[in-house]
């Protein structure tokens, strides 16, 4: 505090930054006007563009981790004691160009120039998150950056190239992490190497409790908040819960895997404990949002968003989980919502912990939106089963269709929860479609009598997503498709 004013503190580029801003001031308002940094730029405002993506890096694990972040839904108070860095913190000396500019500009990758700074931030991102350097990756790196000018190709063999080079170097790291071997490969520069030792220092300056007296916003990653109500949030007397380190944890207990509420997408994304249980974490978690939005969506926000269609929301609905409250009070997740935005909670209470059973035997997400990624759902559906027999791709594993449809009839389901959004005021765990799947055998007849009680249980509204009559049949579909996809289910209609 100075002279009764909260400081943040932070550094930016190879800067110390004290300031004594409103906490809710965005990152991208905070760079370009009181510090000048023009390189970033203003574009959508929403986290949709990619225009003002920036790095930001933390202690963690006894290293600095970068991840891709959008700073125009960044709240100054989630940099306190971070490393800060946009385009103009990367530019090496004499005006050269880093690897990562010389590929863009070596593919054609740039027109007018507006959108460049984004994707440039978001491959260096790439080189120094903890993400598999493959082709494939490369390119989802950018996810999050939009284009109107080059047609993506150019920019795509440019990240191919950015995935190559880190193939070609990869042989040499030996013990070196990838901080290091991108310094010595001019990725980022040298005064990258002094960062940690920098933010440790910082930590032990800007680490304070929690506190929550007279704060009645709550906020983690802000990338709902910003979007819906940007100018109250510049000058709120909000609680910033994101950077707490009591709320961002993965821990597997005997019987339940137990979450922080600021785990964001990205953490379940490179978790070894979810990778265990969800075999297609992947290939799910990429139809959510963006990598910069993963990176700073929390879970907890998620939930208290409310969205009718929330994907991670969805998500755990289906698993059954359950949400701890700061006062201790657990309530299963399918009873925070009681109607459209309205909560079971107090407006002092904050999710601490998200809590699900970790008996997790058979897991699908599917979302039908009009495009296919860094878009809201149409339609999304979860569902999480335990049957009485191994899965068809472990006990038939050349996928003999007959065989395997064979299997399943034969199949009872022991467990089941399914959910969906899009279709109701509210994020829906289907309770009676639940109830009904089990103890019967996965049939043609099973899933046509639970599809019935489905559209008994929902009541979707025409928008810009899709009509009613559109929505019901996407379920009906999507819902078809969590057999198909989990037991290789053909059904005979």
């Amino acid at each position: 505090m100075v002279n009764g004013k909260s400081m943040v503190k932070f550094i930016l580029n190879n800067k110390t930054i004290e300031s004594d801003l409103p906490a809710g001031t965005t990152v991208l308002d905070f760079v370009r006007y009181h510090e000048n940094l023009k390189g970033t730029k203003i574009g959508c405002r929403e986290g949709d563009c990619g225009a003002c993506t920036i790095l930001v890096g933390e202690i963690n694990d006894d290293s600095v981790k970068y991840r891709s972040m959008t700073s125009c839904l960044m709240p100054l108070a989630n940099a306190n004691g971070k490393h800060i860095v946009t385009v103009e913190g990367i530019n090496r000396p004499n005006n050269e160009l880093t690897e990562v500019q010389r590929v863009m500009v070596d593919e054609s990758g740039t027109q007018c120039g507006f959108c460049t700074v984004g994707f440039v931030m978001s491959l260096t991102g790439f080189f120094l998150d903890e993400t598999e350097k493959s082709c494939e990756m490369a390119i989802s790196s950018i996810d999050g950056n939009i284009c109107r000018c080059t047609g993506y190709k150019s920019i795509e063999r440019a990240a191919k190239r950015v995935s190559g080079r880190w193939s070609a170097v990869s042989g040499q790291k030996n013990s070196e992490n990838n901080l290091d071997v991108a310094i010595k490969k001019g990725i980022v520069p040298n005064y990258f190497s002094e960062i940690k030792e920098k933010l440790v220092q910082l930590k032990q300056e800007t680490n304070r409790p929690l506190t929550t007296d007279h704060r009645p916003l709550f906020v983690g990653g802000g990338t709902d908040l910003y979007v819906q109500r940007p100018e109250e949030l510049i000058y709120a007397s909000a609680e910033n819960l994101f950077d707490d380190a009591d709320l961002r944890f993965i821990e597997e207990t005997n019987e339940f895997i137990e979450l922080g509420a600021s785990v964001t997408v990205t953490d379940l994304l490179v978790s070894p404990v979810m990778q265990k249980l969800f075999p297609n974490l992947y290939k799910h978690l990429k139809l959510v949002s963006s990598t910069p939005i993963r990176n700073m969506a929390t879970l907890a926000g998620n939930f208290v968003n409310a969205s009718p269609i929330g994907d991670m929301t969805v998500w755990f609905l289906a698993l059954n989980a359950s949400i701890v409250f700061n006062n201790n009070r657990e309530i299963p997740l399918s009873e925070l919502y009681l109607g459209y935005k309205t909560l079971a909670k107090s407006e002092n209470e904050f999710i601490k912990m998200i809590r699900f059973r970790k008996d997790v035997q058979h897991f699908n997400f599917e979302k039908v939106c009009k495009r296919t990624f860094l878009d809201i759902a149409s339609v999304n559906t979860a569902i999480s089963l335990r049957v009485s027999s191994p899965t068809v791709k472990e006990e038939f594993p050349n996928h003999d269709k007959a065989r395997a449809h064979a299997w399943a009839t034969d199949t009872v389901i022991v467990d089941a929860h399914v959910s969906a959004g899009g279709v109701a005021p509210i994020p829906l765990y289907l309770k009676k479609t639940s109830e009904f799947l089990r103890g019967k055998e996965i049939s043609d007849e099973t899933i046509f009598e639970a599809n019935e009680i489905i559209q008994s249980e929902i009541s979707p509204i025409s928008d810009v997503r899709g009509s009613a009559e559109y929505k019901r049949l996407l379920l009906r579909q999507l819902f078809i498709g969590h057999f198909v996809e989990l037991f290789d289910f053909k059904p005979r209609n």
